[in-house]
């Protein structure tokens, strides 16, 4: 790869510009490069790695057994990216992706507009939000915050942890936790227990897929050292001026523990922002409770030219996101010219039998970890949108008193989603809350529509720029 140390050494313009350096942007940016493209691989992260593989040329843990082998399977993915001649931009941050594939791309206090002939989102995942009562005190954070800290910087939580939620990263990070000596309090488990029920069709292709040994060693590992709370159907952060203790409900009983900290994590989701900005059309997953892109067969979404690759296009892990990324890159190179269709199909097909190994257990993990729907909608008391600190009870207020039927129109009275995460940690709570209040689907409600900047840029930036379109002027004007 191409370092490049900040915007002035972009070119003006890139046959592909890949936007996020996980497993599946690395991928892309690797093979698209290699086929003779010219290709950027943009990225917010000082070094490649996304969230599953994030400082995996740069972690101090080098001890391999307290990551684990999963993780350390993207150092190859790493490898192969640095030895590609892609062009690489780290801690720079996209903007702006307009239609026509105008971006604008700002890194160290300094923002430039280049152009693309095709752009692959390799965004990613969020972690769902968990809006529980007390989930903004101090002592809070998100299991995968938690695991970025242990990642990127070998430090890990310590006095008395709690882990809460539902989903295969709680348990693996519980297993990185005690590997690393660090011991947990428990893990308030809120899998609901009708899941199973749903789950069950699902086991045959779990069983014969790469999912099954993995998840029952990690299950296997928890169990033995940590007391596990199942069937959590009520969960309270509580404290002053930081978390003091956490008071859950179990069997119909409620009990209180003290904690230092608590990590909450109930499954990932598709960053859809990205999508949305640039006006794809954006579709209910009712299987995996979360809204995604619509894509074909490589990425391709409503907008010619532009895919979605990884995680960002539904839900499958770091194995198959790279997979994907490869696949979005084989479309983009087969549109650009540099390999005809049938190159592009025959090279697709060792990849898509990869893939359906690993679909065949997604079913069963969807259906078995899908939360509860008390967990996904704010309470009357807590933070729905942390940004403008709006709660539940004031959300249901303005569906019931003043008509809201969406967040776009929520926007108008409570600034939801205006603030600098621009939905991405408030989008999925506010939907459901509103869907319930209404007595309809999230699908009937809809998403948050997104416009430039996608994400927060200062004035400063904007002023960097050596020529502005009058879309640019619009947003320095708000």
């Amino acid at each position: 790869m191409t370092p490049l140390g900040d915007v002035t050494a972009l070119a003006d313009s890139y046959d592909l510009v890949v936007i996020g350096a996980g497993p599946a942007g690395m991928a892309a940016a690797t093979l698209a490069a290699g086929k003779g493209a010219s290709t950027l691989l943009v990225d917010e992260n000082p070094g490649p790695g996304g969230q599953i593989y994030r400082g995996i040329t740069t972690t101090p843990l080098q001890e391999k057994a307290l990551l684990g082998v999963d993780y350390w399977r993207g150092d190859a993915i790493a490898t192969a990216f640095r030895n590609s001649e892609a062009a690489y931009l780290p801690s720079a941050t996209v903007w702006q992706a307009a239609k026509g594939f105008e971006l604008g791309i700002s890194a160290h206090g300094k923002t430039r507009m280049i152009h693309a002939r095709r752009v692959i989102g390799a965004t990613g995942a969020l972690e769902r939000p968990f809006p529980i009562p007390g989930w903004t005190l101090p002592g809070v954070m998100t299991a995968g915050a938690a695991q970025t800290l242990l990642k990127a910087s070998g430090i890990a939580m310590d006095g008395r942890v709690v882990l809460a939620g539902s989903g295969p990263l709680l348990w693996l990070i519980a297993a990185q936790y005690l590997a690393a000596g660090r011991p947990i309090e428990a893990i308030l488990d809120t899998t609901p227990r009708g899941n199973w029920r749903h789950a069950v069709g699902g086991i045959a292709g779990f069983a014969t897929s790469p999912y099954l040994r993995k998840g029952l060693g990690l299950l296997l590992k928890v169990r033995r050292s940590v007391k596990v709370v199942s069937g959590v159907t009520a969960i309270e952060a509580l404290g002053h001026a930081r978390l003091e203790t956490v008071r859950y409900t179990s069997g119909g009983r409620e009990t209180v523990i003290p904690v230092d900290h608590l990590l909450l994590h109930q499954g990932v989701v598709p960053n859809v922002n990205l999508a949305s900005s640039m006006g794809c059309e954006i579709v209910w997953d009712d299987v995996q409770a979360a809204f995604c892109p619509k894509v074909d067969g490589f990425g391709e979404t409503s907008i010619e030219g532009f895919a979605i690759a990884g995680d960002g296009a539904g839900i499958a892990g770091a194995e198959a996101a790279a997979e994907r990324g490869r696949l979005a890159a084989l479309g983009a190179l087969a549109a650009l010219g540099r390999i005809t269709a049938v190159q592009r199909d025959e090279a697709a097909g060792p990849i898509r039998a990869v893939l359906n190994r690993y679909d065949k257990g997604r079913g069963f993990l969807d259906a078995l970890y899908r939360p509860a729907p008390q967990f996904r909608v704010a309470a009357d008391d807590a933070i729905a949108c942390r940004c403008e600190e709006v709660t539940g009870g004031q959300v249901r207020d303005a569906v019931t008193r003043l008509g809201v039927t969406g967040p776009n129109q929520l926007k108008s009275f409570l600034r939801c989603g205006m603030g600098p995460c621009q939905g991405r940690l408030c989008g999925l709570t506010i939907t459901e809350t509103i869907a319930e209040a209404r007595g309809v689907s999230p699908e009937a409600v809809g998403y948050y529509r997104l416009r430039a900047p996608i994400k927060p840029i200062t004035l400063a930036e904007l002023a960097s720029l050596e020529k502005a379109d009058e879309e640019v002027r619009m947003v320095a004007r708000g």
